[in-house]
């Protein structure tokens, strides 16, 4: 599950005016379609006056536009000369839209871009290098934790600047265990031991304690990381068939002892959309998410929520990019796109309207600002988690390869095919092997 790819109903494409409304965002969404391919090679070359446009896409709801557009609107005021052809839309169809604009040489100028596709894009030598740039100050990053500094390097060349910190988070319903007179689950306990907890809350609570993960791949991951395995090692799988059937059993038994839902209910906490997720449709106790979704879950439900990490050794757990900007390696504003990606990162005002829209701000004095800012209950609890969290973070492991989404994809049907007792873990672990395999292209 990812944690930013809110859908909203369409796309939108404005330039250079002041904040949008809410009413005009709509309307643009039904009614114009995304301009960026007129612009070749992503925007304006610069003119003899000096003018420079710069096109930029980006995926998210209507909130996120706005926050957007008000920052960019805050750099052209403080730099005239700078004007912006923005366009975003919801997740659903935006990396097939950059594909096309990429294969024809109209990349937008700045772009977001995330742990899917990054590799790709660098590999095809799409997203511009930002080493130089970070290494004589025109990008500073000196206020980035160090696992951000550095997520975002593909082969050594930086491709991407990390806007937004996030981790894995363990969600529970607070409500239902007070309800019931039953302890939370804590930061640190096992796997073997947090599933005896669920199976507790299944018997007193009625209520399934914990959606099952088996499909997750953070949890996943997770759990490699504490084997002292990985997702991926170089450029091929870091786990084994055998790796993949100590995870499928170990959900198996867990569903045996009641500690899950059943497979149908399983199957629709699998689902990529958050209000969907099985603690906030009551469902079961807990849910296996990211933490920057505190907020957006609690929207979707009455019950008081908190967050812990995954179960077992957390050090496992790193500082991951939420998502990230990138610069097109073919734009003839290359500078002035990369000033405006420091811009969003590094000035407090624009890191203040921005919030954690992205994820935790990803530069640490910003980050305490809007955390002192925040009014919401939620986010202040998602910051201060992850801010003790960050305390005992591991190393950040390599940026995923191409093809991830596709393995991503693939544990959650596999994981499926397991939960509903069409395949044994052994089957289950012996195709997803080859699936992954397959999706990355190692032989």
């Amino acid at each position: 599950m990812h944690p930013d790819k809110t859908p909203t109903a369409g796309a939108r494409t404005t330039r250079g005016h002041r904040t949008a409304t809410r009413r005009r965002l709509l309307a643009a969404a039904l009614v114009i379609p995304l301009a960026l391919g007129g612009a070749a090679a992503g925007g304006g070359d610069d003119s003899s006056d000096g003018k420079i446009e710069l096109s930029i896409f980006w995926w998210g709801a209507e909130k996120r536009a706005e926050l957007t557009e008000k920052a960019l609107d805050l750099y052209h005021s403080k730099h005239p000369n700078v004007t912006f052809k923005k366009t975003w839309q919801a997740n659903q169809g935006y990396f097939d839209k950059l594909a096309t604009l990429t294969a024809g040489g109209n990349a937008p100028d700045i772009f977001q871009i995330d742990d899917n596709y990054i590799a790709e894009y660098a590999g095809r030598n799409v997203t511009l290098d930002f080493t130089p740039y970070a290494g004589d100050g025109r990008l500073d990053l000196s206020k980035f934790p160090p696992g951000l500094r550095d997520y975002g390097k593909v082969d050594g060349k930086l491709a991407g600047v990390a806007f937004g910190e996030n981790t894995q988070g363990l969600v529970f319903d607070k409500t239902l265990l007070d309800k019931n007179k039953l302890p939370a689950p804590t930061t640190g306990m096992t796997w073997d031991d947090f599933i005896t907890w669920a199976e507790n809350v299944s018997k007193v609570a009625k209520v399934p304690g914990t959606q099952d993960p088996s499909a997750v791949y953070q949890a996943f991951w997770v759990w490699l990381r504490q084997q002292g395995k990985d997702l991926y090692q170089g450029k091929e799988l870091g786990f084994t068939e055998q790796d993949v059937t100590a995870w499928f059993e170990l959900w198996k038994g867990a569903r045996a002892r009641g500690a899950t839902p059943t497979p149908d209910v399983i199957h629709e906490g699998n689902a990529t959309d958050i209000s969907k997720q099985l603690v906030v449709t009551g469902k079961a106790g807990t849910s296996w998410v990211w933490a920057n979704q505190m907020p957006e879950l609690k929207k979707n439900t009455e019950s008081d929520l908190n967050v812990i990490a995954y179960p077992g050794d957390q050090k496992a757990q790193w500082a991951r990019a939420s998502m990230y900007f990138s610069v097109f390696s073919g734009s003839p504003q290359k500078d002035a796109a990369v000033d405006v990606v420091n811009f969003l990162a590094n000035d407090k005002e624009a890191g203040l309207i921005l919030g954690t829209e992205r994820g935790l701000p990803s530069n640490l004095d910003i980050r305490k600002a809007v955390e002192e800012s925040t009014t919401d209950p939620a986010m202040k609890q998602t910051i201060a988690f992850q801010t003790e969290l960050g305390k005992t973070f591991g190393p950040a492991p390599a940026v995923p390869l191409k093809g991830h989404s596709k393995v991503r994809s693939e544990l959650v049907r596999i994981a499926e095919e397991v939960q509903f007792a069409r395949q044994t873990p052994a089957q289950g672990a012996a195709a997803f092997v080859a699936a992954a395999k397959a999706a990355i292209g190692q032989g």
